[in-house]
């Protein structure tokens, strides 16, 4: 399928209050991906115009009490429902990701549809199905792109709390509470923007972040136990075992996060995470980096993922102490880049 070149302005004359819609985030959603198409389809809302959200599965706790969570449907667990409703849609909103195959099994059915697909990402080198794009890999955060969507083509209107709070917790994760180097004064204007819309900062920070379990805790202190140090290549890396997830009571969104505490020792350049999945015998991997080594093509060059320059993800089919052994052999053909 070739690409299309139409503007997102030209979305406009295809949406209306008759308009099936539906808007999907990616496998694994995190808060940009949720916060994105949940402040998407609130907006769409006060237009008069009625869609459905869904992920291709569920979604972390600390993320369940976002404005209008309960109408998101998850593939995984309602697949006829979802695949009906997919193929009465006139639009598809595709959010946070920029490839089918990142809605995991999901992915072969989207490729069947005869549908308007919208491509709304921040991630590079996206894929040629989308009929309408607002891509920029430059842009911390999808949720960013949507609060410019809205405001570019809706200028008159005016944002709820609801989907202030929505929007602003997809930028603070993504942004790691707006440390990352992709934080720009943009970035802030936006939020100043939300809160002034009515986004409580001080609790959305709160709801998201300060409200662990002691499972997760206790999993966060195994993990910095497997931490390894390889000081002459500026990198750090922890790793978990299934058993230890299991040992600990592991939720969906227990790790995320737990890559930064390797990141943030002195004089580490690349930090890493291991998380072994034994029910899809695959290690999944995060990546992360500080300054110019670039992650996002580490991880599309030996682990099929891929991301940001500064934080990226893939995935190993090894088991995980043949992984950890490739990635240290690997590491050291890219000493001069860092060190």
């Amino acid at each position: 399928m070739p690409m299309r070149k139409n503007t997102i302005s030209e979305l406009k004359h295809h949406l209306s209050t008759d308009s099936i819609v539906s808007i999907l985030g990616h496998k694994n959603p995190d808060g940009d991906a949720l916060g994105s198409t949940l402040g998407l389809s609130l907006f769409l809302k006060t237009l008069g115009i009625t869609s459905q959200v869904i992920m291709p599965n569920t979604f972390p706790e600390f993320l369940k009490w976002l404005p209008a969570v309960d109408s998101v449907w998850c593939f995984d667990s309602d697949q006829e429902k979802c695949e009906e409703q997919l193929k009465n849609s006139d639009i598809v909103f595709t959010l946070d990701f920029n490839s089918l195959n990142r809605t995991g099994d999901l992915g072969a059915f989207l490729a069947t549809l005869d549908t308007r697909y919208v491509m709304i990402d921040h991630h590079q080198e996206p894929s040629d199905y989308a009929d309408f794009m607002l891509v920029d890999t430059s842009i911390a955060s999808t949720c960013e792109l949507v609060h410019e969507y809205i405001v570019t083509q809706y200028p008159e209107a005016k944002l709820s709390e609801d989907i202030a709070t929505c929007l602003y917790t997809g930028i603070m994760t993504d942004t790691g509470s707006f440390r990352f180097p992709s934080t720009t004064s943009k970035t802030h204007r936006i939020i100043a923007d939300l809160i002034d819309a009515g986004a409580d900062n001080s609790q959305i920070h709160q709801n998201t972040f300060d409200n662990n379990a002691v499972s997760r805790l206790n999993l966060l202190g195994r993990a910095l136990q497997n931490l390894k140090v390889i000081e002459d290549l500026s990198t750090a890396y922890i790793y978990l075992s299934q058993d230890e997830l299991n040992t600990y009571g592991f939720k969906k969104g227990d790790t995320e996060g737990f890559v930064n505490y390797a990141l943030s020792l002195k004089g580490i350049k690349f930090a890493v995470i291991f998380i072994e999945n034994k029910a899809d015998q695959i290690i999944k991997i995060s990546f992360r980096s500080i300054g110019d080594f670039d992650v996002n093509t580490f991880a599309r060059t030996h682990y099929h993922g891929g991301g940001h320059k500064n934080a990226a993800g893939g995935k190993s089919d090894l088991d995980l102490s043949s992984t950890l052994a490739e990635f240290e052999n690997t590491l050291n053909t890219y000493k001069e880049r860092l060190t």
